[in-house]
């Protein structure tokens, strides 16, 4: 029991070392993730129920979230090539004025094709956020607690979009009341929709009073040329591969929970939104609790468990006959599938020279945005005419190669529980 005591008061005291340690830049990046968070998980929720109550049907979900990943995806390098140009600061005001932007646009004209083009300017400013957030940890963070930062701002942004779900649950039915209309009509989402542009556009007041990098000149990223990419490719595809599989597989299923769970489920606005919402608390504090283990393990070790460990869950979220069984599964799966992101992000970025790291996290971005680009659209197509058992069984193997993938590029010929902190002879 005193070594538990121990144990857990060391614990504490790391983290309370690191995060003391955060720069001021750092803090105020923090405070902006709660507010975007916040704001997300209200649009995540409601967003499809929107476009479903004025008359659509999961095809068109499917191409809008393809159009935004799609946005994403082809834009990564010419966005990160202009983040260089105007700056972190700059990026990242920009990022959230057009997310803010794209709310408003789809509010006053509902139609199908408005619809495409603010998920394009959604996708612009999502593009924007995801090249742009690593380098500026890289640059605003010292090798002590950059793990922690990484995880910590995750986390705190999952913590918010706790709170956003469950509020997105909600908000229909309290601006319905004042607009005299029903909860799950057209006009409350829409409402609720404009609200979150409101407060992503609040968002900027943290980011405008951003100082400059505690970074020196030289040790800031920029984005290299093509010829490094070239000359480092091995090395480039052993980091993006996995990730790039993930993003296939993820964007089969995870766009359309909220609809799974009301179509096959039966269940609320409110109660989808609590489940999204708990979820997003364990997400959280998985990945809070990230950090120490990958201090213990190795970041290797914990991305391939942890992925590994989700994949019976994600067979429970989509099979269960019991939906309390189902979300229990779906709050699991969160936690072990995502808390290991951030750690493997921080990974990759210590693993390419400074200079590079902007090159790399358009990499990274794409890499994300490649299978949410094409992976819905397939996806709205199977569960209009196969329901959503084949995109489930899809997901869970595109995973299980990934997971394969961690263990084959960084961890063969090393145990999986042994601590195992660098890997870099076989890049």
């Amino acid at each position: 029991m005193e070594q538990f005591k121990w144990r857990w008061r060391s614990l504490v005291g790391t983290y309370a070392d690191r995060l003391h340690a955060f720069h001021k830049n750092a803090r105020l990046y923090l405070l902006y993730t709660i507010i975007f968070g916040a704001a997300m998980g209200v649009r995540r929720l409601i967003f499809n129920f929107y476009v479903l109550s004025l008359g659509y049907d999961e095809t068109l979900l499917g191409t809008l979230i393809t159009a935004h990943n799609m946005t994403a995806l082809v834009a990564a390098f010419p966005l990160g090539y202009l983040a260089d140009r105007i700056g972190r600061k700059f990026s990242m005001i920009s990022s959230a004025l057009l997310i803010a932007l794209s709310g408003v646009i789809m509010v006053l004209y509902p139609t199908a094709w408005v619809f495409v083009i603010t998920n394009i300017v959604f996708g612009l400013g999502m593009s924007i956020a995801s090249v742009t957030m690593g380098p500026f940890l890289m640059e605003n963070s010292g090798e002590k607690e950059r793990t922690y930062l990484f995880s910590f701002s995750s986390g705190l942004q999952m913590a918010a979009t706790f709170v956003g779900n469950w509020l997105g649950g909600y908000l229909p039915g309290w601006l319905g009341v004042p607009l005299r209309v029903d909860a799950v009509s057209s006009q409350a989402y829409a409402a609720a929709l404009m609200a979150t542009a409101v407060m992503f556009a609040l968002g900027v007041l943290p980011l405008a009073f951003l100082g400059k990098p505690q970074t020196s000149a030289a040790e800031r990223s920029s984005l290299a040329s093509m010829g490094y990419i070239k000359a480092h490719f091995g090395q480039l595809a052993r980091l993006t591969l996995p990730m790039l599989i993930i993003s296939i597989g993820a964007g089969l299923i995870m766009p359309f929970i909220n609809v799974f769970y009301r179509d096959v489920y039966h269940q609320p606005d409110p109660a989808i939104g609590t489940v999204f919402a708990w979820g997003s608390l364990a997400m959280g504090i998985g990945l809070v609790i990230a950090p120490a283990l990958a201090d213990r393990m190795g970041k290797i070790q914990l991305v391939v468990i942890t992925q590994g460990l989700s994949i019976p869950f994600l067979f429970l979220l989509g099979f269960s006959p019991w939906f309390g069984l189902s979300a229990a599964a779906y709050f699991v799966r969160l936690a072990l599938m995502n808390m290991s992101g951030p750690v493997y992000q921080t990974f990759v970025m210590e693993e390419v020279e400074p200079s590079a790291r902007a090159t790399v996290a358009s990499l990274v971005s794409m890499a994300n945005s490649f299978g949410w680009a094409f992976s819905p659209l397939i996806s709205g197509w199977i569960q209009v005419h196969y329901g959503f058992g084949p995109a489930f069984i899809g997901t869970m193997i595109l995973y299980a190669v990934s997971v394969y993938l961690y263990w084959l590029f960084f961890l063969k010929g090393h145990s999986v529980l042994l601590p195992f902190r660098k890997v870099r002879s076989t890049l």
